[in-house]
Protein backbone atom coordinates (compact mmCIF):
# COMPACT_ATOMS: atom_id res chain seq x y z
CA UNK A 1 0.00 0.00 0.00
CA UNK A 2 1.51 3.46 -1.10
CA UNK A 3 1.77 6.57 1.05
CA UNK A 4 -0.81 8.07 -0.36
CA UNK A 5 -3.47 5.24 0.21
CA UNK A 6 -2.32 5.35 3.88
CA UNK A 7 -2.38 8.69 4.28
CA UNK A 8 -5.98 9.02 2.68
CA UNK A 9 -7.15 6.38 5.16
CA UNK A 10 -5.73 7.81 8.21
CA UNK A 11 -7.72 11.34 7.26
CA UNK A 12 -10.51 9.20 6.77
CA UNK A 13 -10.29 7.73 10.76
CA UNK A 14 -8.87 10.68 12.55
CA UNK A 15 -11.51 13.23 10.89
CA UNK A 16 -14.95 12.83 12.92
CA UNK A 17 -12.32 12.73 16.28
CA UNK A 18 -10.45 15.82 15.44
CA UNK A 19 -13.51 18.06 14.78
CA UNK A 20 -14.75 16.79 17.71
CA UNK A 21 -11.26 17.85 19.52
CA UNK A 22 -11.98 21.07 18.02
CA UNK A 23 -15.03 21.78 19.18
CA UNK A 24 -14.31 20.68 22.73
CA UNK A 25 -11.09 22.64 22.56
CA UNK A 26 -12.87 25.77 21.40
CA UNK A 27 -15.41 25.38 24.18
CA UNK A 28 -13.27 24.57 27.05
CA UNK A 29 -11.32 28.22 25.91
CA UNK A 30 -14.10 29.16 26.17
CA UNK A 31 -14.86 28.65 29.38
CA UNK A 32 -11.95 29.31 31.04
CA UNK A 33 -11.88 32.88 29.60
CA UNK A 34 -15.62 33.94 29.89
CA UNK A 35 -15.99 32.09 33.37
CA UNK A 36 -12.85 33.41 35.99
CA UNK A 37 -15.29 33.29 38.61
CA UNK A 38 -15.01 28.95 38.61
CA UNK A 39 -13.14 27.11 41.16
CA UNK A 40 -9.36 26.97 40.32
CA UNK A 41 -9.73 22.79 40.14
CA UNK A 42 -12.60 23.19 37.80
CA UNK A 43 -10.10 25.50 35.37
CA UNK A 44 -7.63 23.10 35.81
CA UNK A 45 -9.94 20.33 34.06
CA UNK A 46 -10.97 22.91 31.26
CA UNK A 47 -6.83 23.38 30.68
CA UNK A 48 -6.29 20.13 30.26
CA UNK A 49 -9.19 20.09 27.74
CA UNK A 50 -7.62 22.66 25.78
CA UNK A 51 -4.12 21.92 26.22
CA UNK A 52 -4.90 18.03 25.15
CA UNK A 53 -7.04 18.84 22.38
CA UNK A 54 -3.87 21.24 21.06
CA UNK A 55 -2.06 17.52 21.51
CA UNK A 56 -4.36 15.45 19.64
CA UNK A 57 -3.62 18.07 16.63
CA UNK A 58 -0.01 17.57 17.12
CA UNK A 59 -0.03 13.81 17.39
CA UNK A 60 -2.12 13.97 13.65
CA UNK A 61 0.53 16.88 12.26
CA UNK A 62 3.09 14.30 12.75
CA UNK A 63 1.31 10.80 12.05
CA UNK A 64 0.25 12.47 8.78
CA UNK A 65 4.15 14.20 8.36
CA UNK A 66 5.67 10.43 8.88
CA UNK A 67 2.76 8.63 6.16
CA UNK A 68 3.60 11.24 3.63
CA UNK A 69 7.00 10.49 3.70
CA UNK A 70 8.54 13.71 1.98
CA UNK A 71 10.31 14.97 5.17
CA UNK A 72 10.98 18.81 5.57
CA UNK A 73 8.65 19.40 2.50
CA UNK A 74 5.35 18.67 3.87
CA UNK A 75 5.54 21.58 6.44
CA UNK A 76 5.33 24.05 3.03
CA UNK A 77 3.09 21.80 1.44
CA UNK A 78 0.80 21.76 4.13
CA UNK A 79 1.64 25.34 5.10
CA UNK A 80 -2.18 25.76 6.86
CA UNK A 81 -1.40 22.37 8.95
CA UNK A 82 1.13 24.02 10.18
CA UNK A 83 -0.04 27.33 11.12
CA UNK A 84 -2.92 25.29 13.11
CA UNK A 85 -0.73 22.99 14.95
CA UNK A 86 1.43 26.54 15.84
CA UNK A 87 -2.02 28.94 16.50
CA UNK A 88 -3.87 26.13 17.67
CA UNK A 89 -7.24 28.80 17.90
CA UNK A 90 -7.50 28.60 13.96
CA UNK A 91 -8.31 24.80 14.69
CA UNK A 92 -11.79 25.26 14.95
CA UNK A 93 -11.91 26.14 11.38
CA UNK A 94 -10.98 23.64 10.02
CA UNK A 95 -14.62 22.00 11.63
CA UNK A 96 -16.43 22.96 8.27
CA UNK A 97 -13.17 20.85 6.43
CA UNK A 98 -14.53 18.30 8.90
CA UNK A 99 -17.95 18.67 7.97
CA UNK A 100 -17.08 18.31 3.59
CA UNK A 101 -15.22 15.39 4.35
CA UNK A 102 -18.12 13.58 5.63
CA UNK A 103 -20.46 14.89 3.35
CA UNK A 104 -18.38 13.73 0.45
CA UNK A 105 -18.73 9.99 2.25
CA UNK A 106 -22.02 9.99 2.41
CA UNK A 107 -22.33 10.70 -1.30
CA UNK A 108 -22.74 14.35 -3.68
CA UNK A 109 -22.99 17.40 -1.30
CA UNK A 110 -26.77 19.03 -1.82
CA UNK A 111 -25.57 22.26 -1.85
CA UNK A 112 -24.28 23.82 -5.57
CA UNK A 113 -20.24 24.60 -4.89
CA UNK A 114 -20.74 28.85 -5.01
CA UNK A 115 -23.75 27.93 -1.89
CA UNK A 116 -21.03 25.87 0.08
CA UNK A 117 -18.78 28.10 -0.50
CA UNK A 118 -20.85 30.93 1.22
CA UNK A 119 -22.02 28.36 3.69
CA UNK A 120 -18.41 27.33 4.58
CA UNK A 121 -16.74 30.88 4.43
CA UNK A 122 -19.44 32.24 6.52
CA UNK A 123 -19.01 29.37 9.27
CA UNK A 124 -15.73 29.73 9.50
CA UNK A 125 -15.55 33.58 9.72
CA UNK A 126 -18.37 32.84 12.79
CA UNK A 127 -15.78 30.36 14.44
CA UNK A 128 -12.90 32.39 13.40
CA UNK A 129 -14.25 35.50 15.33
CA UNK A 130 -15.52 33.85 17.97
CA UNK A 131 -12.08 32.73 18.99
CA UNK A 132 -10.47 35.50 17.87
CA UNK A 133 -12.84 37.45 20.52
CA UNK A 134 -12.10 35.23 23.16
CA UNK A 135 -8.20 35.68 22.74
CA UNK A 136 -8.49 39.74 22.65
CA UNK A 137 -10.42 39.90 25.70
CA UNK A 138 -7.79 37.68 28.04
CA UNK A 139 -5.01 39.28 26.78
CA UNK A 140 -6.49 43.10 26.60
CA UNK A 141 -9.01 42.99 29.60
CA UNK A 142 -6.47 43.42 32.10
CA UNK A 143 -3.81 45.61 30.51
CA UNK A 144 -2.77 49.34 31.27
CA UNK A 145 -5.52 51.86 29.28
CA UNK A 146 -7.22 49.28 27.44
CA UNK A 147 -10.40 49.74 25.60
CA UNK A 148 -11.66 46.12 25.35
CA UNK A 149 -13.00 45.60 29.01
CA UNK A 150 -15.86 43.68 28.44
CA UNK A 151 -16.42 40.32 26.44
CA UNK A 152 -18.95 42.50 24.35
CA UNK A 153 -16.57 45.08 23.70
CA UNK A 154 -14.55 42.27 22.42
CA UNK A 155 -17.04 40.74 20.07
CA UNK A 156 -18.19 44.05 18.38
CA UNK A 157 -14.28 44.72 18.06
CA UNK A 158 -13.88 41.35 16.38
CA UNK A 159 -16.84 42.58 13.96
CA UNK A 160 -15.87 45.86 12.80
CA UNK A 161 -12.36 44.11 12.31
CA UNK A 162 -13.29 40.88 10.25
CA UNK A 163 -15.45 43.38 8.25
CA UNK A 164 -12.55 45.78 7.98
CA UNK A 165 -14.67 48.45 8.91
CA UNK A 166 -13.12 49.66 11.50
CA UNK A 167 -14.60 52.14 13.74
CA UNK A 168 -11.86 52.86 16.15
CA UNK A 169 -13.77 53.33 19.26
CA UNK A 170 -12.12 49.75 20.60
CA UNK A 171 -8.52 48.96 19.74
CA UNK A 172 -6.33 46.43 21.53
CA UNK A 173 -3.20 47.82 23.10
CA UNK A 174 -0.92 44.69 24.01
CA UNK A 175 1.79 43.44 21.26
CA UNK A 176 -0.40 39.42 21.24
CA UNK A 177 -3.82 41.33 21.10
CA UNK A 178 -2.61 43.58 17.75
CA UNK A 179 -1.08 40.24 16.56
CA UNK A 180 -4.18 38.85 16.72
CA UNK A 181 -5.76 41.85 15.38
CA UNK A 182 -3.56 41.22 11.90
CA UNK A 183 -4.37 38.16 11.83
CA UNK A 184 -7.97 38.76 11.63
CA UNK A 185 -7.54 41.42 9.27
CA UNK A 186 -5.74 38.90 6.41
CA UNK A 187 -8.67 36.34 7.41
CA UNK A 188 -11.64 38.85 7.10
CA UNK A 189 -10.60 39.69 3.49
CA UNK A 190 -10.11 36.45 2.26
CA UNK A 191 -12.59 35.11 3.54
CA UNK A 192 -15.57 38.38 2.85
CA UNK A 193 -13.90 37.61 -0.85
CA UNK A 194 -14.92 34.32 -1.08
CA UNK A 195 -18.51 34.97 -0.11
CA UNK A 196 -18.88 37.74 -1.89
CA UNK A 197 -17.17 36.43 -5.16
CA UNK A 198 -19.23 33.18 -5.23
CA UNK A 199 -22.65 34.97 -4.36
CA UNK A 200 -21.58 37.05 -7.75
CA UNK A 201 -20.80 33.88 -9.57
CA UNK A 202 -23.86 32.16 -8.39
CA UNK A 203 -25.90 35.41 -9.83
CA UNK A 204 -24.31 35.40 -12.82
CA UNK A 205 -24.72 31.61 -13.26
CA UNK A 206 -28.53 32.13 -12.28
CA UNK A 207 -29.39 34.73 -15.02
CA UNK A 208 -27.41 32.72 -17.64
CA UNK A 209 -29.88 30.23 -17.11
CA UNK A 210 -32.16 32.30 -17.75
CA UNK A 211 -31.11 33.74 -20.93
CA UNK A 212 -30.46 29.94 -22.00
CA UNK A 213 -34.26 28.83 -21.12
CA UNK A 214 -35.62 31.94 -22.77
CA UNK A 215 -33.90 31.06 -25.93
CA UNK A 216 -34.62 27.47 -25.67
CA UNK A 217 -38.40 28.52 -25.57
CA UNK A 218 -38.00 31.19 -28.41
CA UNK A 219 -38.09 33.86 -26.30
CA UNK A 220 -36.02 37.38 -26.79
CA UNK A 221 -34.49 39.18 -24.23
CA UNK A 222 -36.70 42.22 -23.74
CA UNK A 223 -34.56 45.23 -25.19
CA UNK A 224 -34.59 49.10 -23.58
CA UNK A 225 -36.81 51.03 -25.84
CA UNK A 226 -34.93 53.40 -27.78
CA UNK A 227 -35.58 57.41 -27.23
Amino acid sequence: MDDESRLDRWERRSDLPLGIASLVFLGAYAVHVLAPGLPRAVHLVFLSLTYGSWGLFAVDYGVRWWISGTGPRFVRRQWLDTLVVLLPLLRPVQIVRTYEAMQRRHGRPRLALQARVMFYASLSIALLGFAGALAVYQVERGAPNATIRTFGDSVWWTCSTLSTVGYGDVTPVTTLGRTVAVGLMACGIALLGAVTGSFSSMLLQRFALEGEEDLAAGRTPERPPRE
